[in-house]
Order: structure tokens, then sequence, then C-alpha cells
């Protein structure tokens, strides 16, 4: 009776010892098989950074612009949604990393540049500086990410090196409208409407004026989701107004709000880019 006792002990505690070496192959081949929470352009890491995904694209080169002695430059691209950065940003991307500059983001969701993104905007910039990237990075607003990228450049004036848009989004009114964008500043349309000033890129431009940030972008003269003239054109009136520097545009007749190769391999974006990178 006692041999048949202890072969039921010896028996049992080899079964658990199987069981739970296998439960630490599963999960350990689990963890090897999971799936990145964000798919890149281009090789990259992505993150979870206070529940908001992340990614970084490292460069190993050397910065090669006008000042190569400032703390590994960076291009803060918006917007990151769940297919952006997509395919065709490829290109610039490349050239960029070339150069010595990684890209980074963070998905804002639809926060058309309301304090709420610009607190999740925080959060990258703060995890770049602490991973001993610049302080000031060269924003770049795709579409509506120029709503994101220029609200956080109107609050944080001294903590970029310069801002460029592919067809961005520079007037609340425009684009989204103050109906659809009104939920994203906790706000009423109407409420929206009375404080828009406060918010609207385009009436915040002098902070950002009296510190020379270079300005860029690229926006097509047939756009009818986010016309020129509305968006682009006001920014760049705006901020000659304010006294800043004169903003670099191209407007490339014919095309619209597109995936017209030429908004995706400008070269005049990426010489800009690289020129500022490096700007203290």
């Amino acid at each position: 009776m006692m041999k048949q006792a202890n072969g039921f002990r010896i028996a049992f505690c080899a079964m658990y010892i199987l069981g739970f070496l296998t439960m630490l192959w599963v999960g350990g081949n689990r963890s090897d098989a999971q799936e990145p929470l964000k798919k890149l352009p281009l090789d990259g890491q992505s993150f979870d950074l206070g529940g908001s995904i992340a990614f970084l694209i490292p460069t190993t080169s050397q910065y090669t612009g006008p000042d190569g002695q400032n703390a590994r430059p960076w291009v803060w691209y918006a917007p990151t949604l769940p297919s952006l950065p997509g395919p065709e940003e490829r290109w610039m991307f490349e050239r960029f990393l070339k150069a010595g500059i990684a890209i980074a983001g963070i998905d804002a969701g639809e926060s058309y540049g309301s304090p709420n993104g610009n607190r999740v905007f925080d959060r990258l910039h703060a995890e770049m500086v602490r991973r001993g990237y610049s302080k000031k990075p060269v924003m770049l607003g795709r579409s509506r990410g120029g709503l994101q990228t220029l609200s956080w450049a109107a609050d944080h004036p001294l903590e970029l090196a310069a801002w460029a848009g592919i067809y961005p989004v520079c007037n609340l009114a425009s684009y989204p409208g103050l109906e659809r964008a009104a939920s994203a500043f906790e706000l009423s349309p109407t409420q929206l409407q009375e404080r828009l000033k406060e918010f609207n890129p385009i009436d915040r431009m002098a902070k950002l004026a009296g510190a020379k940030v270079p300005l860029f972008s690229i926006h097509g003269d047939v756009d009818t989701v986010v016309p020129l003239e509305l968006n682009t054109g006001k920014l760049k009136e705006a901020y000659a107004l304010a006294g800043g520097p004169a903003m670099e545009l191209i407007v490339p007749p014919g095309q619209g709000h597109n995936m017209w190769e030429g908004f995706f391999e400008c070269q005049e974006l990426v010489d800009f880019v690289i020129r500022n990178a490096g700007r203290k």
C-alpha cells in the first residue's frame, strides 16, 4: 500500500512538472509569435505608450545636415493611424534614414489638435527625449495630421526644429468642420465656434513666428477635401502677418487630395527636413 502511494506521488509530481514545462514552452512560443502592434513601411518598432500605439523607425547613419552636433534628429510623423504611415511614405523615409534622421509617431486618434490629443503627443516627445533623441524634431503632418502637428507646435514653439505638411489641414472650420470636431474638444459646435481662435492653428501662429520656426508645405491646387486656399493658403498668410520667416510652398497644378507620387517623392520636402533637422 505504501509503495503504491509513493508511486502515485511520484507520477503526480512528474505530471505536474511536465505540465509546468509545457506551459512555459507554449507561453514562450506565443510571445515569440506575437504580431507587432503596428505594420510599418520600413523596419522599426511599435510599442504601447500610455495606452496609445507609438512607433519608431531608427537610423544607423550619422546625421549629414548642416549641424551634425544636434542630438539624434528625428521626424515626427502624423497622423499615426492603423494604416499610416503607409508604403507611399517609404521613399522619403528611406532618405531621412540615410541622412541620419529617425522617424516616430503616436496614434492620438481623431483628436483634431485638441488638448487631449496634445497630451498624447506630450508623451511621445517625453519618450523620445528619454531615449536620447533631440528635443526639437521636425514635425511632418499629412492631411489631418496637419491639425495635430500644428496644434502641438503652437503650444511648444521652442520644442520643434521645423514643420512640414503634405496637403495639410490647417483650419478646423475647413476640415473636419466644427460639427465633427467639437466632441474632440469636449465642446458643442457653438462653443467651439465661440472659442475657435483659441484652438484653430491658423489663428495661433504668433509664438511660432516669434521662434522663427521654418514652415514648408506641398498642396495641390484642385484639392476639394482640404482646399489649398482655406488651409495652407491661410497658414502662409497668417504666418507672414505674424512676422514669421517666409513659408516654402509648392503647389502642383491639377493635383487634389490624392496618392500622386509627387506628394510623397518630393525632393524639396526631403531637402527641407534634412536642412532643418539639426536646427537648435
